[in-house]
């Protein structure tokens, strides 16, 4: 009797030494790509400072604003501040820097504990004394007058003042920015046939 083969049934190796169909390998996951690195933006030093009254709010902010975005620049407070006198060069500045330190000679202890404690003092002793009683006495002269500049830093200088003067009332400021204004601006803006920016619209 002649024996045929089952295909259903699977092949029985011939010999012991027949190899073994390799192992299937194992499921790959998708390569992950490097998470992209958050690029900082450039950020200037504050300028230095001499004391000035006038140059003592912006110089302020320019030191917040780099201690905001750069906090893993400073260890602690004291370090913040100690970064900030470095740019007090010369002048009242210097000065008062310098008083800080021989405090702290004196004492053993730096005067200034915390970055709050910082900005109060400096307010104390380097912003302007009344802000708004100065603007107020600016705009009822003639200095802040339009004079060689361009309109557009005149408008700036302008809106700061009123700002500071707390001025709010729409006919006052209208009155005292054309007041302000070049001669021939002001005729050209007094005889303009039609469009011409009512008494009480500042932004017109």
């Amino acid at each position: 009797m002649q024996l045929v083969a089952n295909p259903s049934l699977p092949a029985v190796p011939n010999s012991p030494n027949t190899p073994l169909p390799p192992a299937p390998s194992p499921p790959t996951s998708p390569s992950l790509a490097p998470t992209a690195r958050r690029t900082r933006p450039k950020l200037s030093a504050p300028p230095d400072f001499s004391g000035e009254h006038h140059n003592g709010r912006a110089f302020l902010n320019s030191c917040s604003l780099y201690i905001c975005l750069a906090p893993e620049q400073f260890c602690d407070e004291q370090e913040k501040i100690l970064w900030a006198l470095t740019f007090f060069k010369d002048g009242r500045a210097a000065k008062w820097s310098e008083n800080v330190f021989h405090q702290e000679t004196d004492t053993g202890v730096f005067p200034i504990p915390t970055w709050g404690d910082f900005e109060q003092q400096f307010r104390l002793h380097f912003f302007p004394v009344n802000v708004k009683a100065d603007a107020i006495n600016t705009l009822e002269g003639t200095s802040y007058h339009q004079g060689g500049r361009t309109v557009d830093d005149y408008l700036d200088g302008f809106q700061t003042l009123v700002s500071d003067a707390g001025y709010t009332n729409p006919r006052t400021l209208v009155v005292k920015f054309r007041r302000g204004l070049k001669l021939g601006i002001q005729n050209q803006i007094a005889t303009m046939p039609y469009g011409r920016p009512a008494d009480t619209d500042p932004d017109a």
